[in-house]
């Protein structure tokens, strides 16, 4: 693993938004991030998933304000079965950021169970986005699938490709931001020329889970992509009062 991930040539997507809401949390010294989604948030074997390597981003970063990251990952689940889960397990934790990771469950179709369709996937992350922002003030992060073999298989390579490109459209309609894990993934393999060995759990026969690397990764990229829309709110703040 790098000792120093800032010393990397790939750099994730910015942000198209800033996290207002959450900036204005860590500025007032408590913040609160939920994290939903399926294993990549959960976490898988020995593998610490990212949320928690998150928060140590952000503690590091923002060493004043006190920061709680609450893990609501389940292992092999998809949207639908998540959006039954919001009254409990986000609207009622009261968050200033939710990160909800999306979409890779319905393109690999576990053969352990019937997965969502993908309109099943899209319409319930459109139901999610429109009940967070009815229901809470945060900002939200949607992330899109892993850049893995398991997705990239000519059977699936398409649909996880229109499954990309459709929760980018839902981002925008429903004005929140998208960490572009795909995209990101993609770079580490074709510009840093990192071979799927390294970037896929090694004990994964399927080929679709993060390997510990990557999860590192990941968990830095999302810091620098929120450190910067978080700067963006401070300038744009500065700005208006000046």
């Amino acid at each position: 693993m790098d000792s120093d991930p800032s010393r990397i040539p790939v750099e994730p997507i910015p942000f198209e938004h800033g996290l207002t809401h959450f900036a204005e949390s860590l500025a007032r010294g408590q913040a609160k991030i939920v994290a939903i989604g399926s294993s990549t948030t959960a976490g898988r074997g020995d593998i610490t998933a990212y949320p928690g390597r998150l928060l140590s981003f952000l503690q590091n970063g923002y060493p004043k304000a006190n920061i709680a990251m609450v893990n609501k990952g389940i292992g092999g689940q998809e949207t639908p079965i998540e959006l039954q889960r919001f009254d409990t397990d986000v609207i009622a934790e009261k968050p200033d950021l939710v990160i909800w990771q999306v979409g890779t469950n319905a393109v690999w179709q576990s053969p352990d169970q019937r997965p969502p369709s993908f309109d099943e996937t899209t319409s319930a992350i459109r139901e999610g986005l429109v009940k967070l922002r009815e229901e809470t003030r945060a900002d939200v992060i949607l992330m899109d699938l892993q850049y893995v073999p398991a997705v990239l298989t000519p059977a699936k390579k398409d649909k996880a490709i229109a499954m990309v490109d459709a929760i980018s459209e839902l981002a925008r309609d429903g004005g929140v931001n998208v960490f572009r894990r795909f995209a990101f993934m993609k770079g580490l393999y074709q510009v840093e020329q990192v071979s799927f060995d390294r970037m896929v759990d090694p004990t994964d026969q399927h080929r679709l889970h993060d390997s510990d690397w990557v999860t590192h990764r990941v968990a830095w990229a999302i810091k620098r992509s929120s450190a910067a829309s978080i700067r963006q709110h401070h300038d744009e703040d500065f700005r208006q009062r000046v």
